[in-house]
């Protein structure tokens, strides 16, 4: 028996229109107008009708019209710097949250950790009318958002500071995070203390780097060059660094890790050896509790939830001066970081 082509009865791509809503339920535009706005002057069996066929139809307002004239999209724009990297997971959601409470819809991205990824992204939401931005940067010159800022787009940097402009920005304090986890090991009787950070380019980095050093200058400790590694978190480098670390006649006895990738890498090292080395890391990590590693944990969700709360303020047209806000972190002990060193 042959089967007989069925040809649909509307192409993708091609959405049901008011005129067709209008059609169908038998009553004029401007009646359709009225009861897809939340308008009075339908009477309650006319808008029955228009309900049924907008049902029927599928159909959804288009909310450009609306846009032109009042000038608002009701949508933001995140940019993240690795959709993939669990840190951002809770960020993210808290964003979406104070978003949706505003009645806002979020559109977010990765940069992949590229400067320029970063900028065509940002721009890219800028474009398609976005009314605020929220940026992880992955660069350290945001003067290409000057236009857009002048031009009304609210903008909120999280996580790291703007570079070369200034805006508003919500951080963790990764340079007191970071002296507290280091002095935390000091305390446990560490001298020779590892740092493995990120790239030097990115300010939590260098923040974490720079708390490193104060803790160690505040215990009156050299700090050898050898004991300082800052690079790509790909897990080979980061491997190769706490190897050169470990290795020697005076190896480190301690370790402080910069951020949560780094942390996998090294405590994946460190699990092989036979001479147990204390550890630190700077954010906490699915599984820590059970693993029993010590942590730095910043509050991601808070990050982003005071993020985007700053962002709608500026929407609502709260107009001081751009601020930046530090959030604390806390020192989680649970065992790594308490490993004194071998006697």
């Amino acid at each position: 028996m042959a089967e007989t082509a069925r040809h649909p009865a509307h192409r993708y791509g091609t959405r049901p229109t008011m005129k067709d809503v209008a059609a169908r339920a038998g009553v004029g535009l401007k009646t359709v107008s009225r009861v897809v706005n939340g308008e009075a002057g339908v009477t309650a069996d006319t808008e029955r009708r228009v309900q049924e066929a907008i049902e029927a139809l599928g159909f959804r307002r288009n909310d450009s019209a609306r846009v032109l004239r009042k000038g608002r999209t009701a949508s933001i724009g995140l940019v993240l710097e690795d959709l993939a990297d669990p840190f951002y997971g809770p960020l993210s959601r808290a964003v979406e949250e104070v978003a949706r409470a505003h009645g806002a819809l979020l559109i977010n991205g990765s940069s992949a950790e590229d400067p320029d990824r970063e900028q065509e992204l940002a721009l890219a939401l800028c474009a398609r009318r976005v009314d605020g931005l929220i940026v992880i940067p992955a660069g350290d010159d945001h003067r290409y958002l000057e236009p857009e800022i002048r031009a009304g787009i609210a903008t909120v940097f999280v996580d790291r500071p703007a570079g070369r402009i200034d805006a508003d920005a919500v951080l963790s304090d990764s340079f007191g995070g970071a002296r507290a986890g280091v002095a935390h090991l000091i305390a446990h009787g560490h001298r020779r203390i590892g740092f493995i950070g990120d790239q030097p380019r990115i300010h939590t980095a260098v923040e974490r780097l720079r708390g490193y050093r104060a803790a160690m200058e505040d215990a009156g400790l050299a700090v050898d060059d050898a004991w300082v590694s800052l690079g790509s978190t790909e897990p080979e480098r980061v491997r190769e660094a706490t190897v050169a670390m470990l290795a020697g006649p005076e190896p480190v006895t301690a370790v402080f890790a910069g951020n949560n990738r780094v942390t996998v890498t090294v405590v994946r090292e460190l699990a092989g050896r036979e001479r147990p080395v204390a550890f630190v890391g700077f954010d906490d990590i699915e599984l820590a509790d059970l693993l029993g590693i010590t942590v730095i944990a910043q509050d991601a969700a808070a990050l982003g939830r005071t993020a985007a709360e700053r962002l709608f303020r500026r929407l609502d047209g709260f107009d001081d001066a751009p601020a930046r806000t530090v959030l604390d972190t806390v020192l989680i002990p649970r065992g790594s970081g308490e490993i004194p060193p071998p006697s």
